[in-house]
């Protein structure tokens, strides 16, 4: 027992000083909505051919609202496959726990979503008056009372521990072929983009963090997301690449023992 104690006391004392050395808030812990690369609660369609490296999901909505993947059922009807996702598909109106499992999800993601509007003490707040186009931006939690505009590209600049968190009041904007680039090892599964209202991808832009978003999501043709599109309406998307990222988003309560 004392050994489990001690092995305890210092998995948990190297957790603590992995969180002090990072700059930036604490990363926003997505639940179970982190196992998905998109996550909707009233439809994921796409048009042309897309390749998502990750699993999709939808709930409340039934799977007739995950359009243009050519869904095959497994024979546990628990899940689908497609030929344009690496992962499966899991919708409300599947066997079960698949219902359950969803139902936690789109909770796990509001909760997401209620964690990233709701911290306080901004970086920032109307930083480059909503155009960050150009801009270099440390770790940070950063807050708009408008929308954001990202009309050819931003470099967010950071340790692989550091945390971004983006509070947008409005829509998110980022232009046609705009890049958003990590710099210094930051990794999208610390990047945060929230916000009350759309995100726009523009036609080839090449997209990094996690989106979200109160409403919908619309990833324009031939745009890049590593990340995750998480929405509490829909997500379209057109002839694009979604890679969720490596590694765990958020930070889980060390256990008790070892």
């Amino acid at each position: 027992m004392a050994y489990k104690t001690i092995l305890s006391m210092l998995v948990f004392g190297l957790l603590v000083c992995q969180w002090a050395s990072a700059a930036g808030p604490a990363p926003v812990n997505l639940g179970t909505a982190g196992n998905f690369a998109i996550l909707a609660k009233s439809g994921v369609s796409t048009t042309g051919t897309t390749s998502i490296v990750g699993d999709v999901g939808v709930s409340p909505i039934d799977s007739t609202a995950i359009t243009g993947f050519g869904l095959i059922m497994d024979t546990t009807n628990e899940f689908s496959t497609s030929s344009l996702i690496t992962g499966k598909a899991y919708a409300a109106d599947y066997t079960a726990p698949t219902p359950t499992k969803m139902t936690t999800a789109i909770s796990d993601m509001e909760t997401a979503y209620t964690d990233a509007a709701g911290r306080t003490n901004p970086t920032a707040t109307e930083f480059g008056a909503g155009n960050i186009d150009g801009m270099t931006i440390a770790p940070g939690l950063y807050k708009w009372g408008t929308g954001v505009m990202i009309p050819t590209g931003v470099t967010l600049s950071g340790g692989p521990d550091d945390v971004w968190i983006f509070q947008i009041a409005q829509n998110l904007n980022v232009g046609n072929g705009a890049i958003i680039t990590l710099a210094g090892g930051a990794q999208a599964k610390n990047v945060f983009w929230q916000l009350f209202g759309e995100a726009t991808l523009g036609t080839t832009a090449d997209m990094k963090g996690i989106i979200l978003s109160q409403t919908s999501i619309a990833i324009n043709t031939g745009a890049r997301l590593n990340g995750r599109a998480l929405a509490q309406t829909a997500v379209t998307l057109d002839a694009n690449a979604i890679t969720a990222p490596s590694g765990s988003s958020g930070v889980a309560t060390p256990s008790a023992t070892a």
